[in-house]
């Protein structure tokens, strides 16, 4: 027997890609509620409930939460919508818990404090609290007490107005009739060393004003939160309990001279060409962030999407041909400097002249174009490095780097490539399974992260019809609908226990073709040996060896 299960096992690997899918999970779009809009941010983040089974999702096209009804998922529909033009700018962040919903709403004034709204779940206005400036991501503390909202603090365009970021908790363990906020800044870090990862560039900026939140996960006792600092490559761990932040972890930096984090960084070469290069670095910048539990340990999962700041009063952004490059560093810097190399790599100009003579020895550029797990101090123990644009070039080659706008080849390859840029953590078949949306090519990559030392790609699904052409006034509605889901925005899970057809779900919001699309993820059955051999855990180990040694 033991003969027979090693020669099928060996049958199996050798005829999988033939005869089966290329991985246990399947991830399928089974409905999708388009609003029409098209790049005006219509679709940009949701919120489930399961007692009513609607998704309530932010629409910037008209400063309201669409409440759409999926009771069938295959067929989601309008049920109505939650009109936020009284309470400020407009939604950009939307979560649900214990039948509220609640909403981070900008004021007019973006440098000014905005407010987090409640309603129930059928729209109805409950209570509005004043928070930070710019509240943008908000969560649920797990045991449902709290509501975190990251407060961005982004300066005005001319940089003469920068507000501080902070974080303001939302105590509702007493109702929210009677919540009660305490926003927590960074001033304490003001005049102290800070790890050199940790950028503070803003003019005139102190640490507590530099500082963006922009996402927040909370540990599973609801005692600590994890806070990514986008546009300062860095994490801010807050404790819960004392409400204030312990510590700020530098991400450090992406050395793209290694093969494994090699990157395309030209749009001007015409080809597909994934390289690694001498001091040139990646700051990893995540935007989207999410944490789950081994064995009582806590980890954090990052989409690592990148972002600069470029405003009137103050730019970061540089092309590497616009550069002087050292010529001890970089002694090919002309051959590095021509448009079809690095030339029109975009970096920053506040890092890598060290001596501060004009010379760059180093460039840093934007995002790690990869996903990370941080561990509960912040330190980096797994990095996909150079695996999304390397499957992007394996199955979508035609298209590879394409924008989210139009159906083009390489146009990002020198800003950012994919753009990872949402996360979502779901369990399914006892795997602990890590969605990541690309905001640009489009599309999910799947990958299994039980073991956070030793995570695997699965998939890559992408819901986006590219033989649609459009010119660049937009495509017409039929053309709309045709062309699927373009700009990932943001991802929920519902476990299958919450759904409304009892299997789990996926929901991306896509804020460029203004669609909610929900998924399934489900796990073929073994009705045969060989299934068996094919989706088991037998055959998720020995494609997992074989991925690692690959």
């Amino acid at each position: 027997m033991k003969k027979l299960i090693q020669t099928t096992v060996q049958t199996a690997l050798m005829v999988g890609a033939a005869v089966a899918p290329a991985t246990a999970f399947q991830l399928t779009p089974i409905g999708t509620y388009s609003t029409g809009v098209f790049g005006q941010s219509a679709a940009e983040i949701a919120a489930y409930d399961a007692t009513t089974q609607r998704l309530f999702v932010v629409n910037g096209a008209t400063s309201a939460i669409d409440v759409i009804s999926i009771s069938d998922p295959t067929q989601p529909t309008l049920f109505s919508t939650i009109s936020l033009s009284a309470y400020g700018a407009g939604a950009n962040s939307v979560a649900f818990k214990n039948g509220v919903l609640a909403a981070a709403v900008e004021n007019i004034v973006k440098q000014d404090p905005g407010s987090v709204v409640f309603f129930n779940a059928d729209g109805t206005f409950l209570n509005s609290v004043t928070v930070g400036a710019l509240p943008d991501m908000l969560t649920f503390t797990p045991d449902g007490t709290k509501v975190l909202v990251a407060n961005e603090g982004e300066p005005n365009n001319n940089y003469t107005v920068d507000p501080e970021g902070s974080v303001s908790i939302i105590d509702i363990a007493s109702g929210v009739l009677n919540a009660t906020v305490k926003t927590v800044g960074f001033t304490q870090f003001n005049n102290v060393p800070l790890d050199p990862s940790i950028r503070i560039f803003g003019p005139n900026a102190t640490v507590a004003q530099d500082l963006e939140p922009e996402y927040i996960t909370v540990s599973a006792d609801s005692t600590t939160a994890w806070v990514s600092l986008q546009e300062n490559n860095a994490i801010g761990i807050l404790n819960l309990i004392t409400g204030e932040f312990e510590q700020l972890v530098g991400l450090g930096f992406k050395n793209h001279s290694l093969p494994e984090n090699g990157l395309d960084a030209s749009d001007r070469d015409n080809a597909i060409n994934i390289t690694s290069y001498p001091n040139l670095f990646g700051m990893y910048q995540p935007d989207a962030i999410a944490s789950y539990t081994v064995n009582g340990k806590t980890y954090i999962v990052a989409a690592n999407e990148g972002d600069a700041r470029d405003y009137a009063g103050f730019s970061e952004e540089v092309r590497v041909n616009s550069l002087r490059l050292d010529p001890v560093a970089f002694p090919n810097a002309a051959a590095l400097q021509r448009n079809a190399n690095l030339g029109r790599l975009t970096v920053t100009n506040t890092l890598g002249d060290a001596n501060g003579d004009g010379l760059f020895e180093e460039l840093y550029v934007f995002g790690g174009r990869s996903f990370s797990i941080l561990d509960a101090e912040g330190k980096i123990i797994f990095d996909s490095g150079s695996e999304f644009e390397r499957i992007i070039a394996e199955r979508v080659p035609n298209f590879f780097n394409a924008n989210n706008t139009v159906n083009d080849f390489d146009t990002r390859s020198d800003n950012k490539g994919p753009e990872p840029e949402g996360v979502a953590i779901g369990q399914v078949a006892g795997r602990t399974l890590a969605f990541i949306g690309l905001e640009r090519i489009g599309g999910i990559m799947l990958y299994d992260i039980t073991d956070p030392f030793e995570p695997f790609f699965l998939d890559y699904v992408n819901n986006r019809d590219f033989s649609v052409v459009f010119n660049s006034a937009g495509p017409t509605p039929a053309q709309l609908t045709a062309i699927g889901d373009l700009g990932v925005e943001g991802l929920l899970f519902i476990s299958a226990k919450d759904s409304p057809n009892g299997i789990d779900l996926l929901v991306t919001t896509n804020e460029v073709s203004g669609t909610t699309t929900i998924y399934t993820v489900a796990v073929p059955e073994p009705t045969t040996v060989l299934g068996v051999l094919l989706f088991g855990p037998i055959a998720v180990k020995l494609r997992r060896r074989q991925q690692t040694r690959g």
